[in-house]
């Protein structure tokens, strides 16, 4: 039995993890300089103020922190809002989940703006409850919150009859122990835990072309 389907937003409805990789190096580029390989890496554990710093200090820029963001922001806004594209199969497979009246919803890490942009231009916000957020849960995805603030927009049902879809292997896991059941969709950023996603998912899906083998799954 499936009640209800709950979707991650950024590796799993769009194909967006390249721009938190890719976001200060447009930047650079922008201001005529040549980014280092491997910068999105070095970046990653940083904050987006901490990441001003390093690139202040690194390329010698005269642009402060506060414009620093603010210009690796924009780079980050115009993808969402303009470029962002849906992971293949993605439109079918939520059409069909609505013709069957399984209601669904997203819950997400990241500003509900940016993602709420680039669904409502692909023609897909319509087919979610609401979009729901780690800010405004209170907690990140290494506790269920959003989850069930999600799950609530559906009606309410029980952890165990609702599916959520994740590509990252720390949220899929938060998901699974709060008794959600767990689809992981592969993204090329989270291919070094693709063996621990797939022995910890109830189904692993290559993208999604492959409804029939999902809602098979899903019904036992």
């Amino acid at each position: 039995m499936i009640a209800g389907a709950i979707f991650d937003a950024d590796g799993t409805l769009l194909d967006s993890m390249p721009i938190w990789d890719n976001a200060a190096a447009l930047y650079l580029e922008g201001l005529g300089y040549v980014p280092e390989p491997g910068l999105g890496r070095i970046l990653y554990p940083m904050s987006m103020a901490e990441g001003a710093d390093y690139l202040i200090a690194r390329y010698g820029l005269s642009q402060s922190r506060e414009e620093i963001v603010c210009g690796v922001s924009a780079a980050i806004e115009d993808f969402y809002f303009h470029r962002a594209q849906p992971k293949a199969g993605l439109e079918a497979f939520l059409r069909q989940l609505q013709e069957r009246g399984i209601p669904m919803a997203v819950a997400t890490s990241s500003d509900r703006r940016l993602v709420e942009a680039a669904l409502k231009r692909l023609g897909l916000l319509s087919r979610f409850k609401g979009i729901f957020t780690c800010a405004q849960a209170g907690e990140g995805k290494s506790r269920p919150d959003v989850y069930h603030l999600a799950n609530r927009s559906l009606g309410g049902p029980k952890p165990q009859s609702v599916w959520v879809f994740e590509d990252a292997f720390f949220a899929a896991s938060t998901a699974g122990r709060a008794g959600y059941r767990v689809a992981v969709v592969r993204d090329p950023s989270a291919d070094g835990d693709r063996e621990k996603l797939e022995q910890l998912a109830d189904y692993a899906m290559e993208d999604f072309t492959d409804f029939n083998g999902f809602y098979q799954q899903a019904l036992k």
